[in-house]
């Protein structure tokens, strides 16, 4: 059983290692904004993400300059039992005195939080991280009910890479051929390393290891997966086939898998898990869109292109833009939905932005860098369901080509994938 005394002494030690990493590495403005008066009384502010997307350093940094109390409890010497969390209080107290804000960084280490979370939340502010499912677990939806704000934080934007690596850039002045040259070079290494800080720190040595925390314990561990060698089949199978369409059936029989209900109970594990998410395909009929195959996308392009045999270019962009598409509908635009359409002659369109059945954009993805390389089944494909969808904001998203062109009486739109990534 933890004592006062060593709960007190690991506090200490965990905000100076904080203080130190906010003072020696190079740390960036998040896109993802918590505004400090919105974290009050009576509402737990949850920041949930991947592992290691810097969820941590966010919350430490929404907390820093007032009085506050920060403990991580994804500690091996925080060997602590729900009912035990109240010597973290007295531990803070001890140290601090009264206190403004108690930031709880990984509390869903500590089985039973959710309670004592509740209880607190009443008469204190409060920031909590977590990354994976024990967040949303059933405990919290009856204790924490109306009590919390969830955020979800991403890997880097494409934004964010080029700050951290202190690259100039914006989205109206035009660029040099030099600076272009640049930002394109910057584009293919975050395609190939991905947004997370620590990977473009230490390179794909760390997202191996990230892989594997998050399928084993993240999932294996976390649901008492027995087939084990079955699904690590199965994650590195759909992160390796991101972009594609994938079905319940058609994973059961390539991984000779007894129950439809076991794959789609494993996929739902690996998005919650934050390692990958899936789109449904659009229907003016929601019982299409239930039965319809799914796309299935990597949270990370770096993870998709570690696991993957070889580096398919152009699925990775289609990756990178899905990406940035869920990142601006957590970060800003929470009333929108993203899908993908497809009609009974096989034509589809990679994404389609929408509020309810009142679609606003259409885009389509595709490598290439001058209008003949464009295929015009992409072209016939956005202009046959912009008839269907009656929507006529259409988009082409290019890896370096940029227009506004006519085709049957619409306007395309052609843009530059880095530019589109830039644009807030």
């Amino acid at each position: 059983m933890i004592s006062v005394n060593e709960i007190e002494m690991i506090i200490k030690e965990q905000e100076k290692r904080m203080q130190n990493l906010l003072n020696d590495e190079k740390i960036i403005k998040r896109e993802l904004i918590i505004p400090q008066e919105k974290i009050i009384k009576g509402v737990a502010n949850i920041i949930m993400g991947p592992r290691r997307c810097g969820k941590s350093v966010l919350a430490f940094m929404l907390a820093n300059g007032l009085k506050f109390g920060y403990i991580n409890f994804d500690d091996e010497r925080l060997t602590i039992q729900a009912n035990e969390l109240n010597k973290v209080i007295e531990a803070i107290y001890l140290l601090k005195g009264d206190v403004e804000i108690f930031v709880f960084d990984e509390i869903q280490e500590v089985s039973g939080w959710e309670k004592f979370a509740s209880r607190l939340t009443a008469f204190n502010r409060l920031i909590l991280t977590g990354s994976n499912a024990r967040m949303l677990s059933m405990e919290m939806s009856t204790y924490m009910t109306g009590r919390h704000i969830d955020h979800t934080l991403f890997p880097f934007s494409f934004r964010e890479f080029l700050d951290y690596n202190g690259v100039e850039y914006n989205d109206k002045t035009p660029y040099t051929t030099e600076e272009k040259a640049k930002i394109i070079s910057m584009l293919r290494r975050y395609i190939d390393i991905g947004g997370f800080p620590l990977a473009i720190k230490a390179g794909k040595e760390f997202l191996s290891d990230l892989y594997r925390d998050i399928v084993e314990r993240d999932v294996i561990q976390r649901y008492k997966i027995r087939m084990t060698l079955k699904l690590t089949e199965m994650a590195r199978y759909i992160l390796s086939n991101s972009s594609s369409e994938i079905s319940y059936s058609k994973l059961r029989n390539i991984f000779g898998i007894a129950s439809k209900h076991t794959v789609q109970d494993w996929l739902n594990y690996l998005e919650k898990a934050y390692l990958i998410f899936k789109i449904e395909r659009f229907s003016f009929k929601l019982k299409k869109s239930i039965i319809a195959p799914k796309k299935v996308y990597g949270i990370d392009t770096g993870l998709v292109s570690l696991v993957s045999l070889n580096s398919d270019i152009p699925k990775l962009m289609e990756n990178a833009v899905a990406i940035e598409l869920i990142r601006r509908k957590y970060y800003w635009e929470y009333n929108k939905e993203i899908n993908y359409w497809k009609d009974h002659s096989q034509r589809e369109v990679d994404f389609i932005i929408r509020n309810g059945n009142n679609v606003f954009s259409l885009i389509q993805v595709t490598y290439a860098s001058k209008i003949d390389e464009i295929k015009d089944r992409e072209i016939n494909a956005i202009i046959n369901a912009s008839d269907e969808l009656k929507c006529n904001n259409l988009f082409i998203i290019t890896w370096d080509y940029d227009s506004t062109e006519i085709f049957k009486s619409k306007k395309i739109i052609f843009i530059s994938l880095w530019k589109w990534l830039l644009e807030r």
